[in-house]
């Protein structure tokens, strides 16, 4: 790989695509340091270093946010938006016939997909913006204490932080179009990709500090928390290859075929079914909805009504995930969600009508109905296995908590997921570059 690496550097057009990839990524991390207008930095940190459901809800936000949060910057939103974007037109492109229609146009189709998409992502970001601040605004101590549309004085600056953050995102979104067209590999996920490596330093610091608390404490006690922490990281991204590389290889046989006055022999390929074809998603998903009753309740925390303030921070913090019952939940909508966006995807890819029109069918299989019952078929009971490796990426912080007392992980199991997925496709990608000049790549085959 060291050698790959060389070669890759010696060749001038890589050379500058992986600095310039390398220069991207460096000013989005400057800008995460950007804090939006009117920032209390004392409740911040406060509300940072709190163990509350709503230090809980920010800590989470600030995961998702790739430690943006954690400075409340412009890029506290990050580049979930236009992901957010991206989901609702997979999940309605089977629905409205014109979306179907577009996506079969080719590149001129996804083009105009992928135009609608920067539309929706301003008002989902807007959206999104106006949530993360409001909630954080209320209580006793808020980060932004001019916000909100309730007084005249205080709608210029809630204009402003509304409109700094969702420019954020569009300014992140525009860097990783910009490495996905001159750099190597795909540019949102190196985005997100940056935002989560950046919190290592970080967490190694926070590990090293809970270590001085258990037991005797001292050096000794944070080598072994260090050692502990690295190998559960070393065995997760054994397991995460293992499952994001698994796959369920179906014999698909061809017949002969005539083209113009030609014939040609039929021959035998397969269909690769992937065990975790739904990916980071499902998890995607479920933190959004099991962080969405957290986000309402907070609005009635401070309310008049005590019984009803009492209710709300219950509800705040079974969902912020103080409750042990939490990770149950977690876990249960993972599963859920990865059955869900699989069958999505597979019902996408109408497999049964490709075979068709390139005249292949599967032996034993009639095709058509048959066809497709027997791929869904095979197609759920790999999901169950993809599932339940989601569902176990999702809760393994909470294992952890379980045996060292402490939920602090260099990179969490899905940030891992994200991490390993990144590194793999731009290595490939870096491959893919290297053997067209005759040099060997990093994935030995």
């Amino acid at each position: 790989m060291i050698q790959a690496l060389r070669n890759a550097m010696a060749l001038p057009d890589l050379r500058r695509k992986l600095l310039y990839t390398l220069l991207i990524l460096v000013v989005y991390r400057l800008a995460s340091h950007v804090p939006v207008p009117g920032v209390d930095q004392n409740a911040l940190q406060q509300l940072v270093g709190g163990t509350g459901g709503s230090s809980q809800l920010f800590n989470l936000l600030d995961l998702l946010s790739g430690g943006a949060m954690a400075n409340f910057s412009v890029m506290a939103n990050g580049v979930y938006p236009y992901i957010t974007a991206t989901i609702i037109f997979q999940l309605l492109t089977p629905i409205i016939p014109q979306l179907e229609r577009l996506q079969s146009e080719g590149d001129a189709g996804r083009r105009k997909l992928n135009q609608w998409q920067y539309y929706i992502t301003v008002p989902l970001a807007m959206l999104q913006a106006f949530g993360q601040a409001r909630v954080l605004s209320a209580g006793g101590a808020p980060i932004l204490p001019q916000f909100g549309f309730s007084q005249s004085s205080t709608v210029l600056p809630t204009i402003s932080v509304l409109l700094a953050m969702t420019a954020g995102t569009m300014f992140a979104i525009w860097l990783g179009e910009l490495i996905s067209e001159q750099g190597i590999g795909n540019g949102l996920s190196l985005v997100i990709f940056s935002g989560i490596v950046a919190r290592m330093p970080q967490n190694l610091q926070r590990i090293w500090a809970q270590s001085q608390t258990v037991g005797a404490g001292g050096v000794g006690m944070g080598i072994l928390m260090v050692s502990i922490v690295l190998f559960i990281m070393v065995a997760t991204i054994f397991v995460i290859v293992v499952v994001q590389e698994g796959e369920r290889r179906i014999t698909v046989q061809y017949g002969k075929r005539v083209r113009g006055i030609k014939m040609y022999a039929g021959g035998s390929s397969y269909i690769p079914l992937k065990v975790n074809t739904a990916g980071m998603i499902p998890l995607i998903f479920a933190q959004s909805f099991l962080t969405f009753p957290a986000v309402i309740a907070q609005f009635f925390v401070v309310g008049e009504n005590q019984a009803v303030a009492k209710f709300a921070q219950g509800v705040m913090d079974f969902f912020s995930g103080t409750s042990p019952w939490y990770g149950l939940v977690y876990f249960a909508a993972v599963v859920g969600f990865t059955y869900f966006y699989t069958d999505v995807m597979v019902q996408q890819q109408d497999l049964p009508g490709t075979l068709k029109r390139q005249g292949g069918f599967i032996p034993g299989i009639r095709p058509g109905k048959k066809t497709a019952e027997y791929i869904n078929s095979v197609y759920r009971r790999i999901t169950l296995v993809g599932a339940l490796f989601l569902g176990g990426v999702a809760v393994l912080p909470f294992i952890v908590d379980l045996f060292l007392q402490s939920n602090v992980l260099l990179i969490t199991a899905s940030g891992l997921l994200i991490v390993v997925g990144v590194i793999v496709d731009t290595m490939r990608q870096l491959e893919a570059q290297l053997l067209m000049r005759h040099y060997e790549g990093f994935i030995k085959k």
